[in-house]
């Protein structure tokens, strides 16, 4: 592999362990010593580095880690609901993004949540609810407007909570926090409900859509966060935990590729929105060798650049929108297959080494899947 694996597998340790993030706090008075002597058992697994390094960049991060980000949001909500409380508004707080989906590949992520306007919602009109005549009484002010007068208010408050911190208010979608007491980066994104036809049937909230507000273009736009996570979650467990890893493979390949000086342009949510169209039975055999978690992701990412048109059908899971919409992300793409291909070659010849000279990817890739690396306690 062209790339310095040593190198990489520091700052495979250092995301996951939380030190490439200087500016956040630490967990506790004690964090730098704690994470000092802190070991995962991908580590222990192989002699190899380009195995360690793949293996570990398809584990979960440790779930207290995720937890204190959790947490973290928590707090802030808590703080800006008293603050909201005294103006005598409510508001609905959800998480959106890596963190609830499991994906994300950094111990101090950062995490992402929407404060719902309880004021007014949207609803399709055509749903089952919509033609019983359950949406009474029409808000008549601007929605716009009325969402703009939520994110001042979510500014304010969020100032006067932790003046020590950087409140960013430049964000079109997010007010950003960071620094003071804050153990994680937090982005705190003004919405409202968008009750979809599916959800009116279903009363399920896994349909119901969000209207995110474009503070400069003073436009809402349409999402359905919760019925992204609800389709990574069936397909993860359809693969049976072959999606969630093959995802978290990209990103940290994207992630080392950038810090190199390479041009990935696309994002988390693209990456996952690729590999979830996927076919299932390719990630499945990861549950016994996990290598082959690997080959099936370089097999794809390969097959996707080598056929643009198709690339350009697929979906993101939420029905929304098409994944690779933009000549960027197909550029991005062709530089994530050429990572795992250097990866998968590398790792193939640590198990393999008369693949060292093979000149065809499937030499590689049938390495891979048939080769087991023994879990350790």
């Amino acid at each position: 592999m062209s790339a310095d694996i040593t190198k990489r597998l520091r700052a495979l340790d250092a995301r996951r362990h939380g030190f490439d993030r200087s500016s956040i706090i630490f967990d506790s008075a004690s964090g730098v010593e704690a994470r000092e002597y802190l070991s995962e058992t991908y580590q222990k697994r192989s002699s190899g580095q380009h195995t360690r390094y793949a293996l570990g960049a398809m584990q979960a991060v440790a779930a207290s880690y995720t937890a204190l980000s959790i947490a973290e949001a928590e707090r802030v909500q808590a703080q800006i609901a008293t603050r909201l409380d005294r103006d005598g508004l409510s508001c609905t707080f959800r998480l959106q993004g890596s963190v609830p989906g499991n994906i994300h590949i950094r111990g101090v992520s950062d995490v992402d949540f929407l404060v719902l306007e309880q004021r007014f919602h949207h609803y399709d009109a055509t749903g089952v609810l919509a033609q019983a005549g359950y949406y009474r009484n029409p808000y008549r002010p601007s929605a716009v407007d009325t969402l703009l007068d939520l994110r001042h208010r979510l500014e304010t408050a969020l100032k006067d909570a932790y003046p020590a911190a950087e409140v960013d208010c430049t964000g079109a979608k997010a007010i950003q926090l960071s620094g003071g007491s804050l153990r994680r980066e937090v982005d705190v994104v003004p919405a409202s409900w968008n009750d979809t036809a599916e959800y009116q049937r279903t009363q399920s909230e896994d349909f119901r859509g969000v209207n995110i507000l474009d503070k400069p273009a003073r436009q809402l736009i349409h999402n359905l966060p919760f019925l992204y996570l609800r389709r990574l979650r069936e397909r993860d467990e359809e693969t049976w935990g072959g999606l969630k890893k093959a995802i978290r493979l990209c990103k940290t390949l994207k992630a080392d590729a950038i810090s190199e000086g390479k041009e990935v342009d696309i994002s988390s949510y693209d990456i996952a929105s690729a590999m979830w169209n996927a076919a299932a039975g390719s990630l499945q055999a990861g549950i016994v060798q996990e290598l082959s978690i690997l080959a099936a992701t370089t097999d794809y990412f390969v097959y996707l650049v080598a056929n643009p048109a198709y690339a350009k059908t697929l979906q993101t899971p939420d029905g929304s929108r098409k994944v690779f919409d933009t000549q960027a992300k197909l550029d991005a793409a062709a530089v994530l297959a050429r990572e795992l291909l250097e990866l998968s070659r590398s790792v193939s010849e640590e198990h393999a080494p008369r693949t060292a000279h093979a000149s065809l990817q499937n030499d590689w890739l049938s390495t891979l899947k048939r080769t087991s690396v023994p879990a350790v306690d």
